[in-house]
């Protein structure tokens, strides 16, 4: 029988979707699975979402930007930061530090290559281009000149929420597998825009080798959002609470969220 090897991303303490998807994995006979990063940090159960990561079967992961931001906060970017604040003390130090010793790169397998970002930045996406203020698909040129000297077959990437799986010129495929924890969010960097998959859903990918070369299947999983969004919204983030619940988010323009400031 073939090896399926899961793929999860961008789980931000949502406990409740990652239970769903590790639950999914299991059903579907998955004994592997990586993590490409952004895994603790969101206003929901991020201690809870720990203790699944420490028990679920990880082979490998890599750390995100707001992973990072975990153990690089300051004082001052705690006082400014309610929702960072609320992460760190409900985590306590034991889970900062394990996302410490996470690498920003992986190799799997020897074929497959994990980066939260792009291989060289956590905070660039790889696959999309926002500065319209919605994500547009990057040229095969623009995403291997953002890949450099990555030659391994499989490329998995995080960060920007979007399900995707790309086939490029150089026979390479790059596979986003989504969002298990937040289907839709905004941001003002590196311009303000809008990542939205207009459902509710936890994302994660399965990849399995087959004869014919690499296949991979994209998971759409039903879990208790309503839920998991009044969780964001008891710690007054309604903005979370909107994207985890609908897959979409109140502003219609980035102008709006240039109108609407927010603490990420």
């Amino acid at each position: 029988m073939r090896e399926k090897l899961g793929v999860i991303a961008d789980v931000h303490g949502n406990a409740l979707a990652l239970a769903a998807v590790l639950e999914d994995a299991r059903r579907r006979g998955i004994d592997r699975l990586v993590d490409l990063g952004d895994t603790l940090y969101g206003p929901l159960q991020p201690r809870e979402a720990y203790r699944l990561f420490r028990t679920a079967p990880l082979v490998a992961g890599v750390a995100g930007n707001q992973d990072r931001k975990l153990w690089e906060a300051t004082a001052d970017d705690l006082d400014a930061n309610p929702t960072l604040a609320f992460v760190i003390e409900d985590l306590g130090s034991e889970p900062v530090a394990w996302l410490r010793t996470l690498p920003s790169t992986a190799v799997v397998d020897g074929e497959i290559f994990l980066c939260h970002g792009t291989p060289s930045c956590d905070s660039t996406y790889l696959l999309e281009d926002v500065r319209s203020g919605r994500p547009q698909v990057r040229s095969d040129e623009e995403i291997l000149g953002l890949l450099g000297n990555v030659r391994e077959p499989v490329v998995l990437c995080g960060h920007s929420h979007i399900p995707r799986v790309i086939r490029l010129s150089s026979g390479q495929m790059v596979v986003n597998p989504g969002s298990v924890g937040l289907p839709a969010y905004d941001d003002d960097l590196p311009v303000p825009h809008f990542m939205e998959t207009h459902a509710p859903h936890a994302s994660y990918a399965t990849l399995e080798k087959s004869p014919a070369g690499w296949e991979v299947s994209l998971h759409r999983v039903v879990y208790d959002w309503d839920a998991a969004a009044r969780q964001a919204r008891n710690r007054g983030r309604e903005d979370w609470a909107q994207g985890i619940a609908c897959g979409r988010m109140n502003f219609a323009t980035a102008q709006d969220l240039r109108e609407h400031p927010r603490v990420s």
